[in-house]
């Protein structure tokens, strides 16, 4: 194979500078429907350029040479495992959860990376074109397991829609857009694989290594009673072992060993790796949860609506409720005051609070006002809940309620079906295995036939 060096398209300062401010959730939304436009993908060019001239800048523990991956990739494994073994041990002897303090903060956290979650395994879409190639096939692999292999109880994306769904999480399109940075690259790389490919298998080196961040959030997801099972599947299918993150440091090797230019082709793998750095990252999304910060941001939300709903009986501080709800920057204010006037008392059984009697329970005067995510919210707020409190586990309430959760169970969904996709030609198929599609009925059946044909 060729050096694909020479199809790297430079920009000018100015450009980079434009496409790295670019909108990361509009060009997320844009390249996330099945069939993305022209100009979408070529929006996504230019995206990834300005990120990876940020990226350069970063650090690298990357090898300096592809025959030291594997080692690599063990020392980092040996590593987290010692680590996750000391967190346990701290837990067992009464640390505090690490991550998650509150069941609230756990939601918030499955929020707030559903970006991320939604386009899993996405950067790895163009790799498909590439299938008659026995080095590819890693990579590729990799993608199919993504999607289940066409089982919907696998599929990474509907077994995440499923949990943010189960836990009305599923509002994360008003995010900022920093939470979409990650999306948007991922997105961009699956669509421009044949111009970058040093960087997709560079990027795919880096997101297939099992972090420490994914053992405990699964730990503590299971802990606040919440399913762990995207999270874990994730553990076991990475190992470095025979998982993903032995497949991608074996398709650096082979694929950077084609190249005319192996030197130059393993410098833009690295560059590829530096941009799992940007955005968001799991435990910066997990550090920037602040309680109250969030509960006065969802009565900044309600006021647009309840602004001029209440009646005049009930003052606070002298203002109406319909006053205080006027502007959107009183609801701080608002929430101290119902402090203050005793309808919230903190560090309590939010049952003693007025104000939570009026939108908790049946006939409650504000029942459906605040859905679900957000009662959790105000509750865990009102009670001063930390990472000292223990209930019953996910794991343990699902056995004493006698359910032996098959996987399907789990998503909810059947296989859909007769196989009636027009071609068994893996060629054919690769449309509908887009990040946009393969969850559909169509793209789970054609993600099937793909994988017969590629693993038959």
């Amino acid at each position: 194979m060729a050096s694909t060096a020479t199809n790297f398209i430079s920009l000018t300062a100015h450009a980079q500078n434009e496409a790295a401010h670019a909108s990361a959730s509009v060009l997320y939304r844009a390249l996330s429907v099945p069939k993305p436009s022209r100009k979408a993908r070529e929006d996504g060019t230019r995206y990834l350029q300005a990120q990876l001239a940020q990226a350069r800048d970063l650090p690298c523990d990357m090898p300096a040479s592809p025959d030291d991956l594997h080692a690599w990739v063990n020392e980092r494994v040996t590593h987290v495992g010692e680590q996750y073994a000391a967190y346990l041990a701290a837990r067992k002897d009464g640390a505090p959860r690490r991550y998650f303090a509150t069941r609230s903060h756990a939601l918030n956290f499955i929020r707030a990376v559903a970006p991320t979650k939604l386009v899993d395994g996405s950067w790895l879409y163009g790799t498909l074109r590439y299938w008659e190639n026995p080095d590819f096939h890693p990579l590729i692999l990799t993608y199919l397991e993504e999607l289940g292999d066409g089982d919907p109880a696998m599929n990474h994306v509907t077994l995440y829609k499923k949990l943010l769904a189960t836990h009305d999480c599923d509002d994360w399109q008003t995010l900022s857009d920093e939470h979409f940075v990650q999306g948007a690259i991922q997105l961009a790389l699956g669509y421009q694989t044949e111009r970058f490919l040093p960087e997709v298998i560079g990027y795919n080196l880096g997101y297939e290594q099992l972090p420490l961040h994914l053992l405990i959030s699964a730990y503590e997801l299971n802990e606040l009673g919440i399913d762990p099972y995207y999270f874990t599947l994730h553990v076991t299918i990475d190992n470095a072992a025979t998982g993903h993150a032995h497949k991608a440091a074996q398709a650096v090797a082979d694929i950077v060993a084609q190249q005319d230019d192996p030197a130059g082709f393993y410098r833009r793998v690295r560059d590829g790796y530096r941009l799992n750095d940007l955005g968001m990252s799991t435990t910066s999304v997990i550090a920037d949860f602040d309680p109250e910060r969030a509960l006065v941001a969802v009565l900044q939300e309600k006021t647009a609506v309840g602004r001029n709903m209440h009646s005049d009986y009930c003052r606070f501080a002298g203002k109406t409720v319909n006053e205080w709800l006027d502007n959107p920057e009183d609801a701080g204010r608002f929430l101290s005051e119902l402090e203050r006037a005793g309808w919230i008392r903190r560090g309590s059984d939010p049952e003693e609070s007025r104000f939570w009697r009026l939108i908790n329970g049946a006939g409650a005067e504000m029942f459906g006002v605040f859905s679900p995510r957000e009662q959790q919210l105000l509750h865990d707020w009102i009670t001063r809940a930390d990472g000292n409190n223990r209930g019953m586990t996910f794991r343990a309430a699902a056995r004493v309620r006698a359910t032996r959760e098959a996987v399907i169970g789990r998503t909810g969904m059947h296989l859909v079906g007769a196989d009636n996709t027009t071609s068994n030609d893996p060629a054919a198929l690769i449309t509908a295995l887009s990040p946009g599609a393969h969850h559909s009925a169509q793209g789970l059946q054609a993600t099937r036939k793909f994988s017969a044909v590629l693993r038959g």
